[in-house]
């Protein structure tokens, strides 16, 4: 749930663009239509103290009455010559006892009804309709019997035809969901609902819905074997956040109770392994590294020799960023698992590619391009919290249905989690549960 209220927060950008969006297209064209809702808090508070006063004032006449029948339990046994006249007496002097008490009762509900309805948040009519009982049947308290009062609200709705949602699909495309997902998203929307009027609320948990259906087969954890060591390769772009990824799994994965190896296998970039050096340091995990400019195919073979030796359970391979139209880098990358595999001809075990959500579409491309190269087995999205075009995740798990492992929408540790597909639904359409 923490990390749910994170994404939340930080997924500002886009929630921000398809809530506006919604709410423009609902009120554009839309009538205010009256809803029933229940009543505020304030009244809730108010029935919760005349609950109180009432249930006080139960208690006493209860005690009153126990204290009534041990007393004349006590009589009964010190005397039997007491006269009819005494207990006629006795019963007189608890009738003058309990009166003024059940008066004390009415008058207290009385001025919490009075209180109330100077407050001007209870109908007077709803407090009479709960002091009215049979007195053989329990009563529900006051809050129950309050629950069931309505009043009314305006509500903007829009019924729901071409037009509207033309707009929809073309928000959906502003957000980067791709024009085929968009279009098809829309059309489930409508889906026996044409003519039907929708409030802002209620579209923005059918659009949430239906983006959950979309993600739900594709969110997976990164898969865990019994192989020793498990050689999980980690590709992308520039930039797109692999050496910061790499870091966060790997902490993970040692507080999960997992023996992990880094191999710096960005040999062109001394940022990239002081980088790791500085996440190795912080989760216990050694990183291996080689002088800058060596080849990385060669430092990924010593480094699955190193993790065999020291019979480690995870050797995850950072690898240089490449942009996906670079043939000669990207045939680089080719090699690096060509050598791997000479080792071990089922590795790399996991191959993930780290997709940048703030390329947009942009990644729909690299996703082709690495997956030919590499047979990239899963992806982590990064960035999410600086973008408008988080809807480019719903666009990737529909046009190639890779599993997501996690996302990530900070620079701390904890910013990098499994991937829940009812979260990032709610979240990316601005959909309160």
């Amino acid at each position: 749930m923490a990390f749910f209220r994170k994404l939340k927060e930080r997924l500002f950008k886009s929630s921000s663009k398809i809530e506006e969006g919604l709410d423009a297209i609902v009120e554009d064209g839309g009538e205010a239509a009256i809803d029933v809702v229940t009543f505020n808090e304030t009244a809730v508070e108010q029935l919760s103290k005349m609950e109180t006063e009432e249930r006080a004032a139960s208690a006493e006449v209860e005690r009153l009455t126990a204290e009534k029948a041990a007393q004349e339990v006590a009589d009964a046994s010190a005397t039997t010559a007491k006269t009819t006249q005494e207990e006629v007496a006795r019963q007189a002097a608890y009738e003058v006892k309990a009166e003024p008490l059940r008066a004390e009762e009415a008058a207290a509900v009385e001025r919490a009804r009075i209180e109330a309805e100077k407050e001007g948040e209870i109908p007077g009519k709803a407090v009479e309709e709960m002091r009215e009982a049979a007195p053989e049947e329990p009563k529900p308290g006051l809050i129950g019997r309050f629950f069931g009062r309505k009043e009314q609200k305006q509500m903007v709705r829009r019924a729901l035809d071409d037009a509207m949602l033309e707009d929809i699909e073309d928000l959906l495309i502003t957000a980067d969901m791709g024009v085929d997902t968009a279009l098809r998203v829309s059309a489930n929307i409508a889906e026996g609902r044409m003519g039907k009027k929708l409030s802002t609320g209620e579209l923005k948990g059918l659009l949430s819905s239906e983006v959950a259906r979309i993600m739900e087969p594709v969110a997976k954890p990164m898969p865990l074997y019994q192989k020793r060591p498990q050689v999980v390769l980690v590709v992308g772009v520039n930039g797109s956040g692999k050496t910061t990824t790499i870091g966060k799994l790997a902490s993970q994965f040692k507080v999960a109770g997992k023996s992990v190896v880094i191999a710096a296998g960005d040999t062109f970039r001394a940022a990239a392994v002081e980088q790791l050096q500085i996440w190795g340091d912080r989760a216990g995990v050694p990183v291996l590294t080689a002088p800058e400019g060596s080849d990385p195919a060669s430092l990924a073979f010593d480094a699955m020799n190193k993790a065999e030796a020291d019979g480690a359970d995870l050797l995850m391979i950072d690898t240089a960023g490449r942009l996906q139209n670079r043939q000669d880098l990207m045939e680089e990358l080719a090699k690096i698992v060509r050598v791997i595999r000479k080792k071990d001809s089922d590795a790399p075990h996991n191959t993930l590619l780290v997709l940048d959500a703030t390329t947009g579409q942009n990644a729909l491309s690299q996703v082709e391009v690495f997956r030919d190269i590499s047979d990239v087995s899963g992806l982590v999205m990064t960035k999410l919290d600086g973008t408008a075009k988080g809807g480019v995740l719903v666009a990737l798990a529909d046009k190639f249905g890779l599993p997501i492992h996690a996302i990530g929408v900070g620079e701390q540790i904890d910013d990098l989690a499994p991937f829940d597909p009812e979260d990032f639904a709610n979240a990316l359409t601005g959909h309160e549960k």
